[in-house]
């Protein structure tokens, strides 16, 4: 028996109901959590139901029944105010400088594990628990933060902002299963959740597209289309409609053309040939450091044989990593990678272990 005091942040789905399941049969003692952050309520009178929405109403009464099946206490703590603070206003204001926030991330870092955590902690708990695919492993530096197993879940990359301290209390217990095995052991438990659909990626973007989401919150403002020598091409709507990268939705006769900057100053959108999407490296701020040797390494000559994430679904690329005077980080990579995108993370892969990550600034040709 465990004898220890766990805290399940449960958003309603399979994976964090198995979490729950799992420590249970550990011995530890539970207490399940919702986190109420979106005010779902005019939705749902429109449509009836909330379903493929993360952490919505109709998944807080799956994460409450799942709760009382295994014979736990379940507690909803509202954190919207937390959470249009930190998640839904970072969100917008990305796009306002031309950027494509990654707002998963900034969940993870504010409110599961600093918010939760804190409370978990105010709570006499040991330890705060998630469904997230991924693995923390002790050893001589200290915590480490790993990949999970199942290749295709894992979600290490949106952890990389994560700290040794909070390493030290939290557990992913189906980091180390696959998504099978994860639904195997829910329909084992008779859960309701073992055959739940995946949620939608970003929860609180209930609207055909994130485009109509943001046009209820930001001016738009007509602009140009420009190729790289400034000649106009065509007009556009308002900057937030266009991420680097993309090809549909351009109206432009031509081409095909893809969008290779956004210009805020001048509210421009230039586009070009798919070959021009393609990068050296980046540069990279705001960074984390969870292995302190790697940091070390990076800010005395550079940091070699690191494979390199530009977005969650990247395969990565082998890089070098080097810390500037002003301590960003300079990535160079092994061959050119297409869609370098700034408001997204890079993150830092030894193996399997995270080292650290940051955002995008920009591309380096």
């Amino acid at each position: 028996m465990s004898g220890k005091k766990a805290v399940v942040a449960m958003s309603g789905g399979v994976d964090s109901s198995v979490a729950l399941a799992l420590l249970k049969e550990e011995g530890y003692e539970c207490i399940g959590v919702s986190m109420q952050l979106w005010d779902y309520s005019k939705k749902e009178d429109e449509r009836g139901s909330t379903s493929g929405s993360c952490c919505s109403l109709d998944d807080i009464y799956d994460a409450r029944g799942v709760a009382e099946r295994l014979g736990v206490p379940f507690y909803v703590m509202n954190m919207e105010e937390a959470f249009t603070r930190e998640v839904v206003d970072y969100f917008v204001k990305g796009y306002l400088t031309g950027a494509t926030p990654n707002p998963c991330i900034k969940c993870n870092s504010e409110l599961k594990f600093e918010a939760l955590l804190k409370k978990a902690i105010g709570l006499e708990a040991d330890f705060l628990a998630t469904g997230h695919y991924a693995r923390i492993a002790g050893g001589e530096g200290g915590f480490r933060l790993l990949k999970g197993v199942d290749p295709e879940k894992d979600q290490s990359y949106f952890l990389f902002t994560m700290r040794k301290e909070q390493l030290e209390r939290v557990l992913f217990p189906v980091g180390s299963l696959t998504k099978t095995e994860v639904r195997a052991i829910a329909r084992k438990h008779g859960l309701k959740t073992s055959d739940k659909q995946e949620s939608q990626e970003i929860c609180f973007v209930e609207e055909p597209s994130y485009a109509d989401f943001l046009s209820a919150r930001i001016p738009s403002h007509e602009g140009e289309i420009v190729d790289e020598r400034g000649s106009v091409l065509g007009t556009h709507p308002g900057l937030f409609n266009y991420t680097i990268g993309q090809r549909k939705g351009l109206n432009l006769s031509g081409g095909p053309y893809y969008v290779l900057d956004i210009n805020v100053p001048e509210n421009r959108v230039v586009v070009g040939p798919e070959e021009r999407l393609y990068s050296g490296g980046l540069v990279a701020s705001g960074l984390n450091w969870i292995d302190s040797k790697s940091e070390t390494k990076a800010r005395s000559g550079g940091l070699d044989n690191i494979s390199v994430k530009i977005r969650y679904r990247h395969p990565g690329v082998d890089s070098n990593v080097r810390i500037t005077d002003d301590s960003k980080a300079e990535v160079s990579f092994s061959t050119p990678q297409k869609a370098v995108t700034p408001g997204q993370a890079v993150v830092f892969y030894r193996g399997d272990e995270v080292v650290g990550g940051g955002w995008i600034e920009r591309s380096v040709k």
